[in-house]
């Protein structure tokens, strides 16, 4: 049974499946296998929406479903009311180690069920708004009295942030900035302040110094200015902040003396987010064995192995979804035809042809094109989703909808280049073993 979706979501799912990335919405529709986890994950965000914060580590081969766990966790976020980020950990875009390109990032990649990205402008305005409902109703400001109500504005913005005032005043000063520039009709000047306080280098002088701030945003201030940023999302009414670190096995690539500093970094947030720093925030990352249990990962740092040790001797079905690191299953054939029996009533949904979709790719079909996949990648189900979703939906059911005399049993057989895989998984689908891969560590 499909969850209700729009047809706008249909869509974006499948466009996604067809450039062979994943959706960024609507994941519910085709999911498979992680209902286990549902529990705790609404458990644990219920509890950073009373004011708590969680850390999160997700674990699992390459293809089995990270990116999308994370992505499904992001979409059940926003619909309990949090703004959400992920951020790709990358060696020279997003180093972990520089925590002020995180921030810059994560304010890049935020948004709220209402807003897809970019939501900060969206998020100081409903925040000022809410200051400016709350002065209001007390009655002791005309609501024509503009000076007077950006005076009290500003007195409850000082109340409000004045925890975070101690450890980042530059945060409340642009703030304030801010408020003016949008009092004072302009719209530059608030641009500016706004992308100054996502973190975004290079912005003006005479918008600086008209806030009354200096400089950019550093290792140090970013992590304050986080602090910030949780208290105005939650003071105008959201639940919190999930922010996903995704891929943070790349730190395993880096230069020796960078890897430390970002697997340090990595330690100073679990830390901070167990002594309570962050109300209000869910981090979550996810990383590949290699990573948790590998010479060049976490155990280089004695501190973070210790945080992150948890066993998995155990057979997979008795994993404790509770634990600080859960692991993913890999992917086996029985969940691969069920994602593409999903995918294809998703499809038929808004096809011109759903009948000949339901009769072409039937259950059977779906089955053999699986094993097919699985087949040209060396018998390696854990990487096939990807690039079986990607050909069932371009180059199957695309031609079923769209050609009449096209059968997929008779005029289709499913071919696999080098060029459309990456390099993970040409490296994989050449192994004859798990030992034969090769990390690049």
């Amino acid at each position: 049974m499909i969850p209700t979706i729009s047809p706008q979501r249909r869509r974006e799912i499948i466009d996604a499946l067809r450039r062979g990335t994943v959706p960024r919405n609507g994941l519910d529709a085709f999911s498979v296998g992680l209902e286990v986890f549902d529990a705790v994950l609404d458990a644990e965000l219920a509890s950073v929406k009373a004011g708590g914060s969680v850390f999160k580590a997700v674990r699992g081969e390459y293809g089995c479903g990270k990116t999308f766990f994370a992505r499904r966790l992001a979409e059940s976020a926003k619909r309990m009311g949090f703004a959400a980020s992920e951020i790709q950990i990358s060696e020279t875009e997003t180093p972990l180690h520089r925590l002020e390109t995180v921030y810059r990032r994560l304010n890049e990649g935020l948004s709220t069920a209402d807003t897809p990205g970019n939501a900060l402008r969206n998020i100081l305005d409903a925040w000022f708004y809410t200051l400016e409902e709350d002065v209001l109703g007390d009655g002791s400001v005309d609501p024509e009295d503009e000076a007077a109500l950006l005076a009290r504005t500003d007195a409850l913005l000082e109340q409000r942030l004045a925890g975070v005032t101690q450890v980042a005043p530059a945060f409340s000063a642009a703030l304030r900035g801010y408020r003016r520039a949008q009092a004072a009709d302009d719209p530059a000047a608030a641009e500016g302040i706004s992308a100054w306080l996502s973190g975004q280098p290079n912005v003006s002088a005479g918008v600086k110094r008209a806030a009354g701030i200096k400089g950019d945003i550093d290792h140090f201030g970013a992590m304050s200015f986080l602090q910030g940023l949780l208290t105005i999302l939650r003071d105008c009414g959201n639940a919190g902040l999930l922010v996903v670190l995704d891929e943070v096995e790349t730190v395993q690539r880096m230069r020796g003396d960078v890897r430390d500093k970002s697997l340090n970094a990595l330690r100073q947030l679990i830390d901070e987010v167990d002594s309570g720093k962050f109300p209000g925030l869910y981090l979550l990352i996810t990383g590949t064995p290699a990573f948790f249990d590998g010479p060049q990962g976490v155990r280089r740092l004695e501190p973070l192995v210790q945080r992150l040790h948890v066993d998995f001797q155990t057979e997979a079905r008795f994993d404790n979804p509770r634990a600080v690191q859960i692991r993913l299953a890999p992917f086996d054939l029985d969940r691969l035809r069920q994602v593409g029996r999903k995918v294809r009533d998703i499809y038929a949904a808004d096809a011109l042809a759903p009948d000949r979709i339901s009769t072409l790719a039937d259950d059977a079909y779906i089955a053999d094109l699986a094993g097919a996949a699985t087949g040209k990648l060396g018998g390696k189900v854990g990487i096939a989703p990807r690039i079986f979703l990607k050909k069932l939906v371009a180059d199957v059911l695309d031609r079923v909808d769209q050609f009449p005399d096209f059968d997929p049993r008779a005029h289709y057989a499913l071919t696999v280049s080098d060029a459309e895989l990456t390099p993970v998984e040409r490296q994989a689908a050449a192994a004859s073993n798990v030992d034969d891969i090769e990390l690049p560590v």
